[in-house]
């Protein structure tokens, strides 16, 4: 088998090998934006699959957080034993395992299982090929490997939307999973056949000693009580709060007592020491920000689109996919002019300002709008979705340089994964309590005007009679519709609450850009 590798790798140039290792980096890393984007967009249809509640998506969620936080903690030490080939070999066999659970689930609890395996296999992803740019390629040739990579990201998160609409509208939800299966194994292929064998691996004098099991498991238990408290909170946050407390502290106290284990040991699993430049640590707040901002309005959108305003999945689909569009667009054009601009930090802030204007536009729609007042917001939700981050990871690693960069990227990867959870988390607890506010509003108001509710009803009743129903089930019928009526104008209502809640943090975060000196 290595023979023949090597045969056939010998028929390529060096330019051409290169080429096709740089998009190599790009499929792997698009392959997890690709099938997260999916999956965020079609959330409420694989939950109503399953017959499980909006709010029970957190533990799904949860449960791929922990395998990508858990993977991403031991990316470097796994790829210094077993080198990089067979790393993201085995990484990619895990993701398309997890795939293949997704799409056979039959409940929660195997939904959940299904996406800790594929978390673990996925995380490894976008440090290690991030990683493989500086390991790889001379550092002529970098600047285009990172074209590689972020087009990859960009086009894949654009691509994503408009694919999931059209597999959940004519094949079903299990068909998101099923989608991502042929880009995989076209990465385990390529990854078998292209990559170095020694890529990343150390010499065996080099290897740092295994004692990293108490600290593993510390951490594991760390992130299971972080998440867990995320996915509890829409049931406990009333009902038990002390209960809830205690195990987001322990969880706090358990990460704690992690991060100070590997600041004192002599060879951790995360190298703190080298990660004290001020650059580094005001680049880590501000991807926060952008992650959380992202992946909260990511999950919001599609319900409001087609819950909310009653628009075919097909075209929120692609109104999705025009704003991942407008944001490659915009990353297209920051990778060929950014570098003569001196000062990034306009450009984070207008990406900043053109996501509060589209919070502010979008929680203002009345139900019946029209497309045409969604296309410009939507476009600068795309704006924002490279300005801000672009100029961030511009300037992040700039103080690491090659030594300390493989370390610095894994940090800023757990903040990813952190954040995008927290961000997720959140807005499915707070988009649920919302609605369940804003219908008893509703209920409220209708009781008020008791008359117009009784003639309204007797019309529909009456409507449904002229169909054919006899009294009793047009009576029911009436009542169901008026039901769904109310549910839809709360869920619209509640989106709308969590737009403004979206523009305010947009402004908040304009404000700490503005403030830190950092980042210029």
């Amino acid at each position: 088998m290595n023979r023949r590798r090597r045969q056939g790798l010998s028929l390529l140039g060096h330019r051409e090998r290169k080429h096709w290792l740089m998009s190599l980096l790009g499929l792997i890393t698009g392959l997890e934006f690709f099938e997260n984007v999916m999956f965020v967009f079609g959330a409420a249809h694989v939950m109503g699959g399953l017959d499980a509640a909006p709010g029970e998506f957190v533990r799904v969620q949860a449960a791929y957080a922990v395998g990508s936080l858990l993977a991403i903690v031991l990316q470097q030490r796994l790829s210094q034993h077993l080198g990089y080939r067979r790393y993201l070999g085995a990484a990619l066999a895990l993701f398309t395992l997890g795939l293949l659970g997704c799409a056979q689930s039959q409940s929660l609890g195997q939904m959940a299982l299904s996406r800790l395996v594929q978390g673990a296999g996925g995380g490894a992803f976008f440090t290690s090929c991030r990683i493989l740019v500086v390991v790889l390629f001379t550092p002529a040739d970098r600047p285009r490997a990172v074209r590689h990579f972020m087009l990859a990201i960009f086009g894949a998160s654009a691509l994503a939307p408009m694919c999931a609409a059209y597999l959940i509208e004519h094949h079903g939800w299990a068909t998101l999973f099923y989608a991502a299966l042929p880009p995989a194994l076209l990465a385990i292929l390529g990854t078998a056949l292209l990559m170095p064998e020694d890529a990343g691996k150390s010499p065996p004098s080099e290897l740092p000693p295994r004692r990293d099991l108490l600290a593993l498991l510390g951490f594991a238990a760390a992130v299971i009580c972080l998440q867990w408290s995320f996915a509890e909170a829409r049931f406990d946050m009333l009902g038990h709060p002390l209960r809830l407390a205690l195990l987001g502290l322990g969880g706090a106290l358990l990460l704690a007592a992690f991060l100070w284990s590997q600041w004192r040991h002599d060879a951790p699993l995360l190298h703190l020491r080298r990660l004290q430049s001020p650059l580094y640590i005001a680049g880590l707040g501000l991807y926060f920000v952008h992650y959380f901002l992202s992946n909260f309005s990511a999950y919001l959108f599609p319900i409001f689109a087609e819950g909310g305003l009653g628009l075919p999945l097909s075209t929120t689909g692609l109104l999705n996919s025009l704003a991942s569009i407008a944001s490659l667009l915009v990353a297209i054009a920051y990778m060929a002019w950014g570098g003569r601009l001196s000062r990034k930090r306009p450009l984070m802030l207008l990406g900043l300002a053109c996501l509060g204007c589209c919070a502010i536009g979008l929680s203002c729609l009345p139900a019946q709008s029209d497309l045409l007042p969604l296309l410009p917001l939507l476009l600068a939700k795309g704006a924002f979705g490279a300005l801000l981050v672009l100029p961030v990871a511009g300037q992040t690693f700039r103080e690491l340089g090659d030594a300390h960069f493989a370390h610095g990227y894994q940090g800023k990867n757990l903040m990813r994964q952190i954040a995008s959870s927290a961000s997720g988390a959140l807005a499915a607890v707070m988009l649920q309590n919302r609605q369940f506010g804003q219908r008893d509003a509703l209920l409220q108001d209708l009781d008020s005007g008791r008359a117009a509710v009784i003639e309204s009803l007797g019309n529909l009743t009456q409507a449904f009679g002229a169909q054919g129903l006899n009294p009793p089930q047009a009576h029911a019928a009436a009542l169901a519709q008026l039901s769904a009526l109310v549910d839809r104008q709360a869920l619209l209502l509640a989106c709308q609450d969590l737009y403004r809640l979206v523009a305010l943090l947009a402004l908040l975060a304009a404000g700490i850009v503005m403030v830190q000196r950092q980042l210029r």
